[in-house]
């Protein structure tokens, strides 16, 4: 059972409640790109380096995220100094050497990497996202990702990960790519699901035929960044509007979101035997980051413990299943 975290909240009083209800972490952004290797020559390894060790205090295990994405990646990567796009050799010979870099920093402390983050489009018509990687590699750029990782740490579990997976058409998507990836013989392990839902989705049905259809692929799966919004869902961020100013945790909002809880921790347990790990994301509802999106500055609750640190009744329905 995992959580994902920042090294300032394990210097606060969410140590305790991390050490006491989870057992694995995963960085929250420290080891993103833009974060760890701001420049060609520069790497910032204190605040991953703080989290590992944390972890390793604590009898811990570690998931690495994320080697490969579009969002929170530094311009430098795509550029020349003359600021033209590079040539699609220098961008392959970056990202090799990034995740080799990163990859053989933790050997044998990070157990799994999300390798390649949301890769595939949610444009109806179009499959794969069309970010720099594509734009400059094409999409070989993904095989490369994990053939580079398995080669600095051949011992960690790789997985691709992605959200929106509830979702048919966008699920078919990602099932493609998996399929590609695997009778290509590409290393690849496992398939992360990011689980970012909220009270009126997934349905039962839904999630289902979601978790029945990633598990015949034959990978491990792991819900990779769990949260539940006590708000509807919305896929773009959006304005403020009057109505978003009712933000109070109400018995209304709280059994909704315990419901939902419970029906997908039911699940996971039906496929317990495909499902080796859930992570949430973000330790409780002190701080989140769907406080922020889709609407900027609108306090969300999406998290089993309240911003006292105290568990709430979607906890005890989850624990006691």
């Amino acid at each position: 059972m995992g959580v994902a975290v920042s090294p300032r909240a394990l210097k606060s009083n969410e140590a305790s409640l991390v050490i006491q209800q989870f057992n694995s972490l995963t960085p929250e952004n420290a080891l993103k790109m833009g974060p760890v290797h701001p420049k060609e020559k520069e790497y910032n390894w204190k605040d991953a380096d703080s989290i590992v060790a944390f972890a390793q205090r604590n009898n811990m295990k570690m998931r690495g995220h994320t080697l490969c994405w579009h969002n929170q990646t530094p311009s430098w990567l795509f550029m020349d100094d003359k600021g033209a796009p590079v040539s699609k050799e220098v961008l392959l010979q970056r990202l090799k050497d990034h995740i080799t870099t990163v990859v053989s920093r933790y050997k044998g402390k990070i157990y799994a990497w999300d390798v390649v983050n949301e890769a595939v489009s949610d444009k109806a018509g179009e499959w794969l996202r069309p970010s720099p990687w594509l734009q400059i590699i094409g999409e070989e750029y993904i095989a490369k990702a994990f053939q580079w990782a398995h080669e600095a740490d051949p011992n960690a579990l790789l997985f691709y990960n992605d959200y929106n997976e509830i979702g048919a058409v966008k699920r078919a998507k990602i099932i493609r790519l998996i399929q590609s990836l695997q009778a290509k013989g590409i290393p690849i392990h496992g398939i992360g699901l990011q689980a970012h839902w909220a009270v009126n989705e997934p349905s039962k049905e839904q999630l289902d035929s979601t978790l029945q259809q990633f598990s015949s692929l034959g990978l491990t799966l792991q819900i990779t960044e769990l949260d539940i919004s006590v708000y509807p869902k919305e896929h773009e961020a959006r304005a403020s509007r009057p109505e978003d100013a009712n933000t109070a945790f109400t018995s209304e909002r709280e059994q909704q979101q315990l419901e939902k809880y419970k029906l997908a921790f039911g699940l996971f347990r039906k496929y317990s035997k495909h499902i080796s790990s859930v992570t949430f994301w973000n330790i409780s509802d002190r701080n989140s980051w769907l406080d922020n999106f889709p609407v900027r500055g609108r306090k969300d609750y999406p998290l089993l413990f309240d911003q006292s640190l105290q568990p709430k009744k979607a906890f005890w329905e989850v624990t006691r299943l």
